[in-house]
């Protein structure tokens, strides 16, 4: 400690002006922050143990500080609060001839006199005095009586963390709620607020209880700059407020050699996050800790053959994950390849290898988000650590997961804040640094922009039934206000970036140029909507002139809610939601009109389609081959998996069955297309192109493939009541809420022979072979399909026909939509 002048170091009678060198200690040029703090408490103590030597306190006494003074970080409006600790009889004019010289000084004193019986008892009454006690550190007077009670104080809060410490989860919830998170707000409360000071008090007893202990990565340096804001702030206002309030935010920055008042606060926001982000892994293992502990932990749920191959046989994997469980081992449960899940978050499998896996970190996080979990801090760090960058452009798996991690609307918010506290969001979208923690100095606006972006997100993934293509609606919110990183007009400088970002995705060329329009004109429908006539003819051109089709004006139209619900509740109201309806169903009108009806397209057959149709049509049997992507598909255009061509003389019920197989085999549909062929004039074959992909592990041999979907065709395997009975003996999992599948019949325009149905739905196993049995059950015709899988959601369209071959009625298909829409739920 450095040494004291002499009108500072109190002697016999203390300081004659303590008020004064604490004045000067405050403005004297030198280090500040934690140094100073130190400085100030030590001067304190010395203050303090003078006055308690002139007071005469007997032995057998001791003066305690307590809480911050405790931790010896005094800010400069700190409250000094202190405990006088006595044995016996004390003689009542002692504690006024401590505090008085205090009062006398203008510190501000929270005091207290007690037997350490009295203390002990207080605190185990009340949870804030017991917080007070554990950071209790001698200042004057009997030591040994300081540490008794310190001892004593810390054996009571590790003997009844378990009662304690969900109380002290609670206060942290109630002031959450009372002061918001302080990584949003634009006058944040540094020391109530999530995230803030208080947090880092609690992180602490956690830590003292012995149970858990929070990451220390960048938690010191984080708790180091509130706590500097919050010395500046004090000098600069002259009192004791934790509230960084607007008017103070320049003169803040200024005294910590800050830019800018917005440099300040992304600064304070940053270090809020790595405050709040090691709370909550925190209090996770905090809760897996209490759970074990009081037996409560979460058994495996066994019922019949819980990991069974594709048609119930336990695998040799399950019989040996039977034994270890047996054996007390941790429950680990498949998520997706290389994912499990364990003590309810997601963590990497043993046979994981991060290294070569570039697309792991969106893989292991989508499938986090998709079942209500979070990533462990462990895995994110090993993730961080191992996982390559992702090649330009991305492979069609890491757009895919993107896709699926947004789409899971709330559930997507632990999960994106874990990965980005270790940095990998930045890793993924680099343009996503410039507008991380950066605020919006706008009452409009709750979030800070990187936020907003998310927020956005979320309230789109509740939107995708309304569009034809949810991935872009899910990209364009997340990407729409990335401008705002840029100088200049953010949605001019966020269509640039955009079709950069886009095209590193991998997005084929039309989908990057539905993306540039969305961002650069995300509120070119609301603007237009709200000040514009909506009955002048120019009005819905300004429109159609810049959306051109009828999906892109959809996914605008999704866009714009989005937007602005993720605004804040001024910006989206009942009468702004009519404008823009309004103005998009005129635009709509338009566009529709302009519209070419025609047949749906079909490619010709390829010569390896050609050849399984011939054999089909000729054996009279299923034909199949399996062929990898990049041999199916040189371009590159399909998703990613593995291509599935099946050619089968047509018969009823052949769409659900051949999907029913394809679920039993755990592979997932992420696209196909049904067409029907004549090669050799003796009667139709149904050719069935698909793009599979296994769930986990690798894909089945062909051979055994062929034979189940043989057995499926000729009725010896009941596909149907194989899955029912997977399903029954498979673990539960808490789902995440999911907008409802919606059926529709899409206008006659759309086909001028066939009735085309649409389905919009969550992806789950066996979907489309549940949609195949009630379009086989409603006695229709399937005559071609498209099938699409775009993250967690299915857009499908059947071209339907009745058995002679025509359209069906419109009674007929409202009838078949109803059927699809039951088997669905």
């Amino acid at each position: 400690m450095a040494s004291h002048t002499d009108d500072t170091h109190p002697g016999p009678a203390g300081p004659a002006d303590p008020a004064a060198a604490r004045a000067r200690l405050l403005t004297a040029p030198g280090p500040g922050g934690r140094a100073r703090r130190a400085e100030l408490s030590a001067r304190t103590d010395d203050w303090l143990a003078a006055l308690f030597a002139s007071a005469g306190a007997p032995a057998g006494t001791a003066v305690v500080a307590v809480g911050g003074y405790g931790r010896g970080e005094l800010s400069p409006r700190s409250d000094l609060d202190v405990l006088l600790l006595h044995e016996g009889r004390l003689d009542p004019a002692l504690p006024e001839r401590l505090w008085y010289p205090v009062w006398d000084s203008g510190a501000a004193l929270d005091h207290a006199v007690r037997t350490p019986a009295e203390a002990r008892a207080v605190a185990a009454a009340d949870l804030k005095a017991q917080l007070g006690l554990l950071d209790a550190r001698h200042v004057a007077g009997d030591p040994a009586l300081t540490a008794a009670l310190r001892s004593t104080v810390l054996a009571d809060w590790r003997a009844g963390a378990a009662r304690r410490l969900p109380e002290l989860r609670e206060l942290g919830r109630e002031r959450a709620e009372r002061h918001g998170e302080l990584s949003f707000l634009l006058e944040p409360d540094l020391k109530e607020a999530k995230g803030g000071l208080r947090d880092v008090v609690a992180l602490d007893a956690i830590a003292a209880s012995w149970l858990a202990d929070a990451p220390r990565e960048g938690l010191d340096a984080a708790a180091l700059r509130l706590a500097d804001v919050r010395d500046a702030l004090h000098l600069v206002t002259g009192r004791a407020t934790e509230r960084l309030a607007l008017q103070d935010q320049d003169q803040v920055a200024e005294r910590l050699g800050v830019l800018d008042a917005d440099t300040l606060l992304r600064q304070v926001y940053e270090a809020a996050r790595t405050v709040a982000y090691a709370a909550d892994v925190t209090w996770r293992a905090v809760d897996r800790v209490l759970v074990a502990r009081s037996g409560r932990g979460r058994r495996p749920h066994r019922r019949g053959f819980p990991f069974t191959g594709p048609f119930g046989g336990t695998s040799g994997a399950a019989r040996r994950g039977a034994g270890a469980v047996a054996r007390g081992a941790v429950e680990r449960r498949p998520l997706a390849e290389g994912v499990v899940e364990q003590d309810g978050e997601a963590v990497l499998a043993q046979g994981a290898r991060p290294a070569a896996d570039p697309v792991l970190p969106l893989r292991a996080a989508a499938a986090a988000a998709q079942n209500g979990l979070t990533v462990s801090h462990a895995t994110v760090r090993r993730l961080a650590a191992e996982c390559r960058p992702l090649p330009v452009p991305w492979p069609d798996e890491a757009r895919e997961q993107l896709v699926t991690l947004l789409g899971a609307g709330e559930a997507c918010l632990p999960v994106w804040e874990a990965l980005e506290a270790e940095g990998l969001i930045t890793r993924l979208l680099p343009d996503w640094e410039r507008v991380r923690c950066r605020p919006q100095r706008n009452a409009v606006h709750r979030w800070t922009v990187d936020r907003h972006l998310v927020e956005t997100a979320v309230r789109a993934a509740a939107m995708t039934r309304r569009v034809a293509r949810p991935d872009l609606l899910l990209v364009a919110a997340l990407l729409h206000d990335l401008g705002k990183g840029w100088p200049g007009d953010h949605s001019e400088a966020g269509e640039v970036i955009v079709r950069d970002v886009a095209a590193r995705m991998g997005f084929d060329p039309e989908s990057v140029e539905t993306l540039a329009v969305l961002v650069r004109h995300h509120l070119t429908l609301v603007d237009t909507a709200t000040r514009r006539d909506p009955d002048d003819p120019a009005t819905v051109e300004a429109v159609t002139k810049v959306v051109t089709t009828l999906p892109r004006l959809e996914l605008l139209r999704a866009l714009t809610e989005a937007d602005a619900l993720a605004t804040g509740p001024a910006a989206w109201s009942g009468w702004r939601a009519s404008l823009v309806d309004g103005l998009a169903a005129r635009a709509a009108a338009r566009l529709a009109g302009d519209a070419a009806a025609g047949p749906e397209p079909a490619a010709a057959p390829t010569a390896e389609q050609e050849r399984l149709a011939v054999e089909a049509a000729r054996t009279g049997e299923p034909a199949l081959s399996l062929l990898a992507q990049a041999e199916a598909d040189p371009a590159g255009t399909e998703p990613m998996g593995v291509r599935l061509l099946l050619a089968v003389p047509d018969r009823p019920g052949l769409l659900g069955t051949v999907a029913g197989v394809l679920a039993l085999h755990r592979l997932a549909v992420r696209s196909a297309g049904l067409r029907e062929l004549d090669p050799i004039g003796a009667g139709p074959v149904l050719l069935l192109s698909w793009t599979v992909a296994a769930e986990f592990g690798e894909l089945p041999e062909a051979a055994r493939l062929r034979a189940d979907l043989r057995r499926a065709l000729d009725g010896s395997l009941d596909v149907a009541r194989r899955l029912a009975e997977r399903d029954a003996a498979a673990p539960r999992r808490r789902g995440i809420p999911t907008p409802p599948p919606v059926v529709a019949v899409a206008p006659p325009v759309a086909s001028a022979t066939a009735t085309v149905l649409e389905v919009r739905a969550h992806d789950a196993p066996g979907l489309l072979h549940r949609i195949g049995r009630a379009l086989d059950g409603a006695g229709v015709r399937v005559r071609t399909a498209h099938v699409s899988t775009l993250g967690a959601d299915v857009v499908d369209a059947f071209y339907l026909t009745d058995p002679a071959g025509r359209p069906l009625s419109a009674g007929r298909a409202a009838e078949v939509a109803a059927a699809v829409r039951a088997a669905l739920g």
